[in-house]
C-alpha cells in the first residue's frame, strides 16, 4: 500500500512539477504568467487533437499506428499550442506592456474556453454518449513501461515503473537548475528578472530573454497538461476535468522558492497531499475538500515563513510583475 500511495502521489505530481517548472523559467525573467492554467490546458487538448487526428487516420486500429509518430504528433502539437500561448503572452506584456496580471488571467480565461470548446466538438464528431473522448491507443504507447521493472520488486515499481513523460519532467526541472545556476545564459535570465535597467546598460537584450522564457516557460508546462490525460486519465479528454492543478503550479512556484529542485520535492508532496485523502477511510464529503486545501495552506505557511527569514535567496525576483520601459532607463 505504501509503495501504490507513492506512486500514485508522483503520478498526481508530475504536471505540477512540469507547470512549476515552467512558471519558474517565466518569472526567473521577471514575468508573472498567471495564464499558466490555461496554458496547460490548452497543451493538454492540443496534444488530444493531434492524437485524435491521427488515430482516425489509421483508422482507429493500433496495428496501423506507428509507436514514434503516436507520441510525437500529440507531444509537438502540445507544445505548438502551449508556445503560441505563451507568445501571446509575450506580446502582451512584452511589446505592448500590458498588465501582467489581467493578461495572465485573460489568457487562462481563453485557454479554458478554447480547451472546453475543442473538446466538445471532438465529442460530437464521435457521437460519444458520454461527455468524453478515448483515447486509449495512443495512452498505451505514452505509459509503455520498462519489460524488466515487475521482476525488480518494490524498486522497479517505485523507481521504473512510471510513463516517460514523468523521467522527462525530471530531467527539464534537473537541467533547469544547472542551466539557472551554472551557464551565462541563466545569469543573464536572473538579471534581467532582478534589474531589467543594469542588465539592458550591461548589453543584455531584455526583449529577447523575456520572449524566450516565457515561450519556452509556456512549452514546459504545456507537457503537464499532455502529461495529465495520456498518463494520469489514460487517454480520456473530459471538459473542465483538469481541475485547478494549473494554480496548484503556481503555489508550488512559492512553496519551492523559485527553484526548479525544490519544485520536485514539492511536487511529490502536492502529489501526495492530494491522494491522501484517498487513503483514509470514513472521511466526509466536507473533510475530503477540507484535504484538499491542504497544499494551499502548506503554501501560505512557507509564505509566511520565508517572508519573516526576509533572506533574498528565498524571495522572488525583484522586478516580477513590473513592466520594463527602455526609455525610463
Amino acid at each position: 500500500m505504501i509503495i501504490q500511495f507513492i506512486c500514485r502521489a508522483i503520478l498526481l505530481g508530475i504536471p505540477l512539477l512540469y507547470g512549476s517548472t515552467g512558471e519558474i523559467v517565466t518569472e526567473k525573467s521577471g514575468h508573472l504568467n498567471l495564464g499558466i492554467p490555461g496554458i496547460m490546458y490548452v497543451g493538454a487538448i492540443s496534444g488530444v487533437v493531434g492524437s485524435f487526428l491521427y488515430e482516425n487516420a489509421c483508422g482507429n486500429d493500433i496495428a496501423n499506428m506507428n509507436p514514434a509518430l503516436a507520441i510525437l504528433i500529440p507531444l509537438l502539437c502540445a507544445i505548438a499550442g502551449a508556445t503560441i500561448m505563451g507568445l501571446i503572452y509575450s506580446f502582451l506584456t512584452v511589446t505592448l506592456h500590458a498588465n501582467q496580471n489581467v493578461t495572465g488571467l485573460a489568457l487562462t480565461t481563453m485557454g479554458i474556453g478554447m480547451g472546453n470548446f475543442l473538446g466538445a466538438s471532438l465529442i460530437n464528431i464521435t457521437k460519444s454518449e458520454l461527455p468524453s473522448i478515448a483515447l486509449t491507443k495512443t495512452s498505451s504507447f505514452f505509459t509503455i513501461k520498462l519489460p524488466f521493472a515487475d521482476s525488480l520488486g518494490w524498486f522497479g515499481k517505485l523507481f521504473l515503473s512510471h510513463d516517460f513523460l514523468t523521467y522527462i519532467a525530471l530531467i527539464i526541472a534537473i537541467s533547469t537548475t544547472y542551466i539557472l545556476n551554472r551557464t551565462r545564459i541563466g545569469l543573464n535570465l536572473r538579471s534581467v528578472g532582478e534589474n531589467p535597467a543594469t542588465a539592458d546598460a550591461a548589453g543584455i537584450n531584455v526583449t529577447k530573454y523575456r520572449y524566450v522564457s516565457t515561450c519556452i516557460g509556456s512549452a514546459i508546462a504545456g507537457l503537464g497538461g499532455l502529461q495529465y490525460v495520456m498518463a494520469y486519465a489514460n487517454g480520456v479528454w473530459s471538459n473542465n476535468a483538469f481541475g485547478d492543478r494549473g494554480w496548484m503550479a503556481i503555489a508550488l512556484v512559492i512553496f519551492a522558492l523559485w527553484k526548479p529542485s525544490m519544485a520536485i520535492v514539492g511536487s511529490f508532496l502536492f502529489g501526495a497531499l492530494c491522494n491522501a485523502n484517498n487513503y483514509i477511510q470514513g472521511l466526509g464529503t466536507e473533510t475530503q475538500e477540507l484535504f484538499k486545501m491542504l497544499p494551499y495552506i502548506v503554501t501560505i505557511i512557507v509564505l509566511i515563513i520565508t517572508s519573516m527569514r526576509k533572506k533574498r535567496e528565498h524571495q522572488p525576483p525583484a522586478s516580477l510583475g513590473l513592466n520594463y520601459f527602455r526609455e525610463e532607463r
